[in-house]
């Protein structure tokens, strides 16, 4: 997948990252956008096959990303602030290979039993898996011989935004990030997508 990543994006903007034995290979693309990002994609997963539904026939294969805004610093490895992406990118990928499941557009879980918050910056304690929003032209998929590799963003989510998504839907709750003009690009700062509401009905 490295080649075609090469391809599309050039050699000087995909380069490796060096991960423990057993775990998934980790790619980092440079993109130099309007607003330029780092991304950190998986190079490995798409060697399981997941038991997709029937409606999902064709999207058996996906690597994972984090989309990281130009002013993180993720090479400060011991800032907590920073190297909770390498972690989790690292356990979802094992979560799924290792329960035999699957993942899809929607899909959500928590960030461990505790719901402690991602970091001391980051105050999300749950994850949705999307389709690429912010970068939906650059992470269209790749076809390969005999499969085709798409790829799922993973997007922080606030407690209250989980609950929402669960009870109205996956549909209606990315209207609400649109509206709010939330994409997977991670953004310290942001809020929760469902104040601005609630702000309207006192």
């Amino acid at each position: 997948m490295k080649e075609h990543l090469i391809k599309r994006f050039g050699e000087h903007r995909v380069s490796e990252i060096p991960v423990k034995e057993n775990e998934v290979p980790l790619l980092i693309l440079d993109l130099e956008l309007k607003s330029p990002v780092t991304v950190i994609v998986t190079n490995g997963l798409r060697t399981y096959k997941m038991p997709v539904d029937e409606k999902w026939k064709g999207r058996e294969y996906n690597e994972l990303y984090f989309c990281l805004p130009s002013y993180w610093e993720w090479e400060d490895t011991d800032n907590a602030s920073m190297n909770w992406v390498f972690y989790w990118i690292q356990r979802l990928s094992k979560f799924v290979v290792e329960n035999k499941t699957w993942f899809g557009h929607g899909h959500t879980m928590p960030c461990g039993k505790d719901l402690n918050p991602l970091s001391p910056s980051m105050k999300q304690n749950h994850f949705m898996l999307s389709d690429p929003l912010f970068l939906e032209e650059e992470m269209l998929p790749i076809l390969l011989v005999d499969k085709e590799i798409h790829f799922l963003s993973i997007i922080p989510l606030f407690k209250d935004e989980f609950d929402y998504k669960q009870s109205r839907g996956t549909f209606k709750f990315m209207q609400k990030l649109a509206n709010s003009s939330i994409t997977e690009k991670l953004d310290d700062y942001r809020g929760s997508a469902l104040k601005r509401s609630w702000r309207l009905k006192r």
